[in-house]
């Protein structure tokens, strides 16, 4: 009987230690790593999304960073689909792939598919896109929370794009965008393992606060100066870009900025861990328990496979 093969999820808020410890892993299972952080495909975006250098991955290799350009339209439907073909590669020579990130949308449409949501018209979509002009993003806000406050309270209020989306299902179906995706997971021909990262929240901002002072320090206004003629596209509506750009335009000052940043992505991880608990096939660890991780890992590799770390 062939061996079914696995992958590996190491999911978790930002700035908790998910890099380091899908690397120590991938060392041990000597395996690839996908990247499902939906900012990390983006090679223009390099300092704001915590992107691992090549020192940093230590000669493990990694999919999905830098395999995209801000300027394509790439979803989470183009990523369920692409990562699926590449796991019917990568599977023909390893037992194993690690799949690591923050995005919870894009984690799930891999272990469980991605549901067939309903297309809006021009029409609705016309009438969202003038509500954003109008009302900036807190209408957005507004409209999801009334419309749909289960979802609201688990999406990045911060992401247009994602918010806009769950707004076209709601307006065009009668439902709740929360309601439509919980259907019947798609069947895999792998296993899948979850792990998720957490620590004191406490331990979490400070480690996020000082991320976002080490990248002010590594270049990323200079990065997000750059980015300024793309401003307008989706993939930089998100945390460390947005702020940046408003300090940038004169619509703030630099201390305001670099505070909002530091709270947005506190709010930003406070979101992922909603996100990810709601999963009860996740079992959590603190990032300082490598140890730990892998003799979960080894019993669930022998429980399930017969072969040990």
């Amino acid at each position: 009987m062939n061996q079914i093969k696995s992958i590996i999820v190491i999911a978790g808020p930002t700035a908790v230690g998910k890099t380091a410890m899908s690397i120590a892993v991938a060392k041990k299972l000597n395996c690839p790593v996908i990247s499902a952080d939906s900012r990390q495909f983006f090679k223009e975006m390099n300092i704001g999304t915590a992107k691992p250098s090549a020192e940093e991955m230590q000669g493990v290799q990694h999919f999905f960073i830098d395999s995209h350009s801000i300027t394509e339209e790439y979803n989470v439907g183009k990523y369920e689909a692409d990562i699926i073909l590449l796991l019917e590669k990568l599977f023909q020579s390893h037992d194993y792939v690690i799949l690591v990130g923050g995005s919870g949308l894009y984690i799930d449409a891999v272990c469980k598919g991605f549901d067939n949501l309903p297309e809006a018209d021009s029409e609705t979509r016309n009438k969202i896109n003038a509500l954003l002009e109008s009302k900036g993003i807190e209408g957005l806000q507004e409209l999801l929370k009334e419309l749909d406050p289960v979802y609201y309270n688990q999406v990045d209020i911060n992401n247009p794009q994602r918010m806009s989306r769950a707004l076209e299902v709601c307006i065009t179906s009668g439902k709740t965008f929360s309601e439509l995706r919980s259907g019947k997971s798609t069947k895999r021909n792998f296993n899948t393992i979850k792990i998720g990262l957490n620590t004191s929240r406490e331990l979490l901002y400070s480690r996020i606060n000082n991320r976002v002072d080490d990248m002010l320090k590594n270049g990323l206004l200079e990065e997000v100066r750059g980015l300024i003629p793309y401003k307008h596209l989706n993939a930089l509506q998100t945390v460390g870009y947005k702020e940046l750009f408003a300090y940038l335009e004169n619509l703030t000052d630099f201390n305001t900025a670099m505070e909002l940043l530091k709270q947005n992505t506190r709010r930003f991880a406070k979101r992922q861990l909603t996100w990810f608990r709601r999963d009860e096939e996740m079992r959590w660890f603190d990032p300082n328990e490598q140890e730990a991780i892998f003799e979960y890992l080894d019993i669930q590799l022998k429980k399930n496979f017969k072969k040990p770390l």
